[in-house]
């Protein structure tokens, strides 16, 4: 672990679990954002500290949860994110923007996720008063801009279904008209879904988004 003015930096997920559980267990503000749903709390969990924080969270404690939009081209990701926010009574957003693995606590101390190296991941975890307003700040952005899970769950169902079809289409290399054949589509609704997909990945071309859903596990 290296420690510098109200930043301290620790590698590994057990350590930073073992040190900032207990935290968790007495904030009346969480406020997470992930791009999936392998984070360092879900890697670490267990089923006795999910029920410890579940029992000693205080009354009316603020649950915020915000995971980028690619997630629920996944149909199990989706439910899995259904199941969380009824299972935690946490109050879930999605997002299109580019978003990092971030926890809030209070507003008044940030957990960032670094780069994996190694096979191990670095933390960093701050309290400097500026430095987690200013993170704070950008997350209560995106949270304002994002739609909320049942809402885009239902906007994004149709696509969902397409999706495997479309990349597979994409990827080879399939002229919008014949793609629009095979899937029983006019051309232009083909298209207008080819679209949805890409926002829905982050992609502003469609070799991004085929890297995108490789990247996913979607291909």
């Amino acid at each position: 672990m290296q420690t510098g003015e109200a930043v301290t930096i620790v590698h590994g997920e057990r350590e930073l679990f073992e040190r900032t559980r207990h935290l968790f267990t007495t904030a009346t503000d969480v406020a997470c954002a992930a791009n999936d749903l392998a984070t360092w709390a879900t890697a670490q969990s267990s089923p006795e500290f999910t029920g410890m924080v579940r029992e000693r969270r205080p009354a009316g404690a603020r649950l915020r949860k915000m995971y980028r939009s690619a997630m629920l081209l996944d149909h199990v990701a989706a439910r899995h994110l259904a199941r969380d926010r009824d299972r935690h009574g946490a109050h879930v957003r999605v997002t299109t923007q580019e978003i990092n693995e971030t926890i809030i606590l209070d507003r008044r101390l940030v957990i960032l996720a670094g780069d994996l190296t190694a096979g191990r991941r670095s933390y960093t975890v701050i309290t400097q008063r500026e430095a987690v307003q200013a993170v704070t700040s950008l997350f209560d952005a995106a949270w304002h801009s994002a739609t909320e899970l049942d809402v885009y769950d239902t906007q994004i169902a149709e696509i969902r279904h397409l999706a495997p079809q479309v990349l597979d289409l994409l990827s080879q290399g399939a002229k919008d008209e014949a793609a629009a054949r095979t899937l029983g589509l006019g051309v232009r609704t083909y298209r207008r879904r080819v679209a949805e997909l890409m926002d829905a990945l982050g992609a502003e071309s469609r070799f991004q988004a085929g890297v995108r859903a490789r990247e996913l596990g979607l291909v």
